[in-house]
């Protein structure tokens, strides 16, 4: 990998092009980054739903398993109206639907206004008081203020973003690079604005032709995301122009993620063949496995991002107690049949000796067909 001609700050800070997504919720351990990390590869924790002290003692252990270099990811603040407010009588008609479903597991649903900011102020305030090397943004684009206080401070950015026009907001506000993901990618999309019109079958545009369409909107150092499970797909976004590949649920599997023992066995469970884009579990777009939760509720569930996700999370915590996979969020991108039970630093091994057998197969195809 010494002669990948990346060339970007970013890319610079970790030898193998391999990131591991950021993955809000639990799975994102300080021993997955680190373990990642330690393998040459770009280790994450997943600052979402966490609170700003569990966020700073996550960055703590971390440091202690690795001195190579991590990143750290934030919510943006969800503005109201988003382009539209949520209504709050679609909200009281869902928590309607699903108060059976609290019976059932026996836990209240949540007040669905506990806020909307995910004490973005106060972890941004923790990140330039002790900087990180890398931090990264989702649902939105930090203001330039706060990007250039974090150069300020040594911290690279990163801006996760599903379309060129999102992108070039990335490289006005100073971004370092963005992450461009694909339809394909398990859990949220990282949509700057939540449009409910954009709920219609075949919205959204797929990992390669959005990479092309960033790449001629922006100078910025890509990295792409969205249902990449192997190196020769590595090779492939690399390829077309990406710095580096970021994937998610291929680290799911890992015994140092943090994801319920169910859910890593439903990635590979005939019964869970398929994914789908749902609200059902949090108010906002995401991809998860289809069970029943997902089946009955999806179609009713009302475009509320973070409401619905407190009117849920008691619910879906005390299913996920209980062991049962048929209420319970299972985030995962279109690819995850190709899920490997592999410790991370192993499947970073794995990964990247098969970017290099697809690498050397790209250049024998290339001299056969000019012999």
């Amino acid at each position: 990998m010494a002669n990948d001609p990346r060339g970007s700050a970013l890319a610079d800070l970790f030898p193998l092009p391999i990131v591991q997504a950021p993955m809000a919720g639990g799975p994102s351990t300080p021993a997955l980054a680190a373990a990642v990390s330690e393998a040459g590869g770009l280790g994450f924790l997943a600052a979402g739903y966490r609170t700003p002290e569990a966020m700073r003692a996550e960055i703590a252990e971390l440091r202690t398993l690795t001195s190579r270099p991590f990143g750290v990811n934030l919510f943006m603040p969800q503005p109201q109206p988003q382009p539209q407010p949520a209504d709050p009588a679609a909200v009281a008609a869902y928590a309607d639907r699903l108060a059976a479903e609290a019976t059932r597991y026996g836990a209240p649903l949540g007040d669905p206004d506990q806020g909307a900011d995910d004490a973005y102020d106060a972890k941004l305030a923790l990140l330039l008081d002790d900087p990180v090397p890398v931090v990264s943004f989702t649902f939105g684009c930090p203001s330039r203020t706060d990007v250039d206080a974090l150069a300020a401070v040594g911290t690279l950015t990163v801006v996760t973003v599903t379309s060129a026009a999102e992108a070039l907001a990335a490289q006005e506000a100073g971004a370092d690079a963005v992450c461009v993901q694909g339809i394909e990618a398990g859990g949220h999309q990282g949509t700057h604005h939540d449009d409910p019109r954009a709920d219609a079958p075949g919205a959204g545009a797929g990992l390669l032709p959005l990479l092309a369409e960033v790449r001629e909107a922006v100078r910025l150092p890509v990295v792409a995301a969205g249902g990449l499970m192997r190196g020769a797909q590595i090779a492939a976004v690399l390829a077309a122009g990406a710095c580096a590949a970021q994937l998610g649920t291929a680290f799911l599997a890992c015994p140092e993620s943090g994801a319920r023992p169910f859910h890593k066995r439903a990635l590979t469970d005939p019964a869970f063949p398929r994914t789908e884009l749902t609200r059902a579990f949090s108010g906002r777009p995401a991809r998860g496995l289809v069970n029943r939760f997902l089946r009955e509720h999806g179609p009713y569930a009302p475009a509320a991002y973070p409401q619905v996700h407190h009117l849920t999370s008691g619910m879906r915590k005390a299913a996920a107690a209980a062991g049962d996979a048929q209420a319970v969020n299972l985030w995962a991108g279109q690819g995850h049949r190709l899920a490997r039970e592999l410790p991370a630093a192993a499947l970073v091994g794995v990964l990247a000796a098969e970017l290099d057998a697809a690498r050397a197969a790209s250049v024998c195809t290339n001299r056969g067909s000019t012999s």
